[in-house]
């Protein structure tokens, strides 16, 4: 079905490499860019992504210039930073007020500036740029890009509207309010680079997954979002398949069953698209000759691994931090981290050992409310733990319309349109749905709240800012309800308040989860527990192909361990889902 992905059949110019984090987008686009260089081609490996570990997949330190790769004649690799783009770029918006409207003003602005969309704009000014310089494109065969723009980057460029001044005119309660104001001088250079992304001759876009549920629908809905603004060259790389099982291990027979219990579940839209594998790895697929190796089907030797996982620490489990939070008497707690990291899982894990403990609790998520049912099926729930769901897309369709509704006074079709699409990015859901959150925080003050899937630091201050500017400016219809206004300082008590963020032992989950925290304390939110969640490490695995990967996670671990996190636990990968209140008890067993 899945035939073994080879880069030299590709002919476009332009690779475009994009799928949910943690699937393997920068170790896939490195090891093809290897692959072409070594082919004789002349290629150009671009990172546009604001956690990029390029430098960490090629073991060289790079800058924004293109750096010639040791040891691989034909390949040059850069780093463009979009974080210190969008940084120039806020600057350049918000400073002509500096000095001309209130401090809490200008701050609500940059606060308006610093979320991911405006991250998104400045990624494409920079390759932009790079693609308008055709010295620089003549003079490569292929040129590789890590992290492709989204469907919503690409269709906020082709409005008209946003191009006007937006932010200057309206605040009308959007999300990412003005990513593109003042860069109407940039208009057309960025309509032909939205062009060529949408010629099938120049553009090949490779959406790259695991054989993961979670995985495949961010693929599928990556394919849909950009064949809906004419990129329709696109492939689907699957990423990670193992190929085989060593039958008496049980960790290894429940990967295999696993995965392809998980490709049954293919939307059907991806079905349509060209599809490609590449095997699940011994190996971390770090350093050029690691990269030479993922076409050749190379292993790990047994004699390569020895002694390569031991680790002196000894791991908290998720017990450890249950135990925590039933003694610190925390009354609203958060599970967090990038989709794919079983927060839902853990979630759902904390809730039943704390209603173990004697407490009464209520799990809330964004998931729908068929996942939860069905962690939970077949079995009855302790009468101290009740469950709901808040769907998303219901929650986002009830704050368009009211921001729409109250914005269409003082607004017209051009303005109407941009807000509109202003409203589909990322960060409107994050506020429709933390608003829901706040009601069921409201509504539940005799239990401990346990919420899986929480707001970013960006997302609360931003609901923050939106109600000093709601008091500076009368024209503003960012209202917050009072659920949410409520809910914001008993956040930030620490007393009240845990943060458990949820990762794996993989480069992306841990850098993303790094960059969550860092956002957080923005916000001035202090996480309690990392939890390391699936690992191969904390089993006894004699697969020789999980066995390997075991011994590439524990850099990993010792990060998490010894730099980043305040207490960590872990919890190994298992061999069977735990489904039912009685099988979910088991995580929390002495």
């Amino acid at each position: 079905m899945y035939q073994p992905f080879n880069p030299k059949s590709i002919n476009t110019p332009y690779l475009f490499y994009t799928g949910k984090g943690g699937v393997g987008k920068t170790s896939t686009a490195c090891a093809s860019a290897v692959a072409l260089a070594d082919a004789g081609k002349k290629i150009l490996l671009v990172s546009t992504d604001p956690a990029s570990n390029l430098q960490d997949v090629l073991e060289i330190e790079l800058t924004n210039t293109p750096t010639l790769i040791p040891n691989v004649p034909n390949l040059y690799a850069c780093n463009l930073d979009p974080e210190e783009a969008a940084k120039n770029y806020r600057e350049k918006v918000v400073g002509p007020y500096r000095g001309k409207l209130p401090e809490s003003v200008v701050a609500t602005m940059e606060e308006q500036l610093s979320g991911a969309c405006t991250v998104e704009i400045a990624a494409f000014d920079e390759f932009t740029s790079l693609l308008a310089d055709e010295s620089t494109v003549n003079e490569y065969d292929h040129i590789l890009f890590d992290t492709a723009p989204t469907g919503h980057t690409l269709r906020l460029l082709q409005l008209p509207t946003a191009w006007s001044g937006f932010l200057e005119e309206s605040t009308h309660g959007a999300s990412c309010l003005g990513p593109l104001s003042g860069l109407g001088d940039k208009k057309d250079l960025y309509s032909k680079t939205v062009e060529a992304l949408s010629d099938s001759t120049k553009t090949t876009l490779c959406l790259v997954s695991r054989p993961e549920v979670s995985s495949l629908n961010e693929a599928n809905r990556a394919s849909i979002e950009l064949k809906g603004i004419g990129i329709n060259n696109q492939i689907l790389i699957m990423n990670g398949l193992l190929k085989s099982y060593v039958p008496d291990d049980a960790v290894s027979a429940a990967f295999y069953h696993r995965q392809q219990l998980a490709l049954k579940s293919v939307p059907e839209e991806l079905k349509q698209v060209p599809n490609y594998s590449l095997p699940f790895v011994s190996y971390s697929l770090t350093g050029i000759q690691n990269l030479r190796y993922l076409f050749k089907q190379y292993s790990l030797s047994e004699s390569e691994m020895k002694n390569d996982l031991d680790y002196d620490i000894s791991f908290n489990e998720l017990k450890d931090v249950i135990n925590d939070l039933s003694e610190s008497n925390k009354r609203i707690i958060f599970t967090m981290g990038k989709g794919g990291v079983g927060k839902t899982t853990v979630a759902s894990a904390i809730a039943v050992g704390l209603v173990e403990k004697g407490h009464k609790v209520h799990l809330t998520t964004t998931d729908p409310a068929s996942h939860l049912n069905y962690m939970f099926k077949n079995n009855k729930l302790n009468k101290d733990l009740t469950i709901s769901s808040v769907n998303p897309h219901e929650e986002v369709e009830k704050y368009k319309k009211e921001v729409l509704t109250k914005a269409s006074k003082d607004l017209d079709q051009e303005g109407l349109a941009y807000l509109e699409e202003d409203l589909n990015s990322p960060c409107t859901e994050e506020i429709a749905v933390f608003r829901a959150f706040a009601d069921v925080v409201a509504k539940s003050e005799q239990e401990i709240v346990v919420i899986d899937t929480a707001p970013t630091g960006h997302t609360l201050l931003l609901l923050d800012s939106a109600q000093n500017y709601h008091k500076e400016l009368a024209r503003s219809t960012g209202e917050v309800p009072e659920s949410v206004s409520k809910l914001l300082p008993r956040l930030k008590n620490p007393q009240e308040t845990s943060v458990v963020i949820v990762t794996l032992a993989e480069t992306t989950p841990v850098l993303e989860a790094a960059r969550l925290q860092e956002d957080l304390k923005r916000a001035e939110i202090q996480p309690d527990w990392w939890v390391i969640n699936q690992s191969l490490f904390a089993t006894k695995t004699k697969d020789p192909i999980l066995k390997g990967r075991a011994v590439s996670e524990k850099k990993w671990i010792q990060k998490v361990n010894e730099e980043l996190a305040t207490r960590s636990a872990i919890i190994p990968w298992i061999s069977k889902e735990k489904i039912g209140y009685d099988e979910i008890k088991e995580y929390v067993r002495s």
